[in-house]
């Protein structure tokens, strides 16, 4: 027994995105809070390369990522943002990391502590 189609299966445009293109949060603690994890703070500030390898591992890249793609450390924190529907842009993001970036890579570090990410 054959069964009878009577209405056809449709595209569903849109139900892909999982959060509003805007973002609906803002980044956890703010970006001159450092003390609020002296630790990540006195890492990022003695070794930031080691920090920022263990940021680029911990949201699933390359821990080389930040010596090897150009824009990678602003590629990583977009990643963040994105993972966490944050507000933001990438000209913000750009404009952090180049003229903050310990501050950024601990507010990243920070960030992805609180989102629960090991």
């Amino acid at each position: 027994m054959a069964a009878i189609v009577t209405v056809q299966p449709q595209s569903q445009m849109g139900n892909l995105l999982l959060s509003n293109v805007h973002g609906h949060r803002d980044w956890s603690t703010g970006l001159c809070d450092c003390f609020s994890d002296c630790k990540t703070c006195i890492i990022g500030y003695c070794c930031l390369p080691c920090l920022t390898c263990s940021v680029a591992s911990r949201i699933g890249e390359c821990c080389c990522m930040h010596y090897f793609v150009p824009g990678g450390t602003i590629n990583m924190r977009t990643r963040i943002r994105t993972l966490g529907g944050i507000q933001g842009s990438a000209c913000n993001d750009c404009l952090v990391v180049n003229f903050c970036c310990i501050c950024a890579i601990c507010q990243m570090s920070r960030e992805i502590d609180n989102m629960g990410i090991p």
